[in-house]
């Protein structure tokens, strides 16, 4: 990716930071979920509504506090989500984050950048009974 573009991406980051989509809170939330990454103070909090059939999800809203990677990512994540398959979030991975944001991210920010994705597919593996956490920590993280 060329300068410009990475130019592009960064403003788009910032503006996510300075004007987060989705940031507060859903009352009726068919569940709710947190993270942390312990290494720079990150958190998240999302806010999940599926469906009737529990296939897709219909909403999405987070809180929370932390880099401009992390809160940008989140608010990113939080409008891709919206009418996306439980199971096509279940099958995201850090790669996906890091193209949603369009930049190189250096090996310190990638738990910043992936911590949202982590704290909703979490989220859907705990409502799901797939997964026993109080909370995401990207702290035992291989990346």
């Amino acid at each position: 990716m060329g300068i410009g573009g990475s130019d592009m991406y960064r403003q788009q980051i910032l503006d996510h930071y300075k004007n987060p989509r989705n940031y507060g809170e859903i009352e009726e939330a068919t569940f709710t979920h947190v993270g942390e990454n312990p290494m720079c103070g990150d958190t998240i909090e999302m806010d999940v509504v599926l469906d009737d059939d529990e296939e897709v999800i219909e909403a999405v809203a987070f809180r929370g506090d932390g880099c401009a990677i992390s809160q940008a990512s989140a608010s990113m994540l939080s409008e891709q989500l919206a009418g996306m398959a439980v199971e096509d979030l279940e099958e995201m991975d850090r790669d996906d984050v890091i193209d949603m944001l369009g930049v190189d991210i250096s090996p310190m920010r990638v738990k910043c950048a992936v911590l949202a994705e982590k704290v909703a597919q979490d989220g859907a593996e705990i409502y799901f009974d797939e997964l026993d956490v109080e909370k995401t920590t990207t702290e035992d993280d291989e990346d």
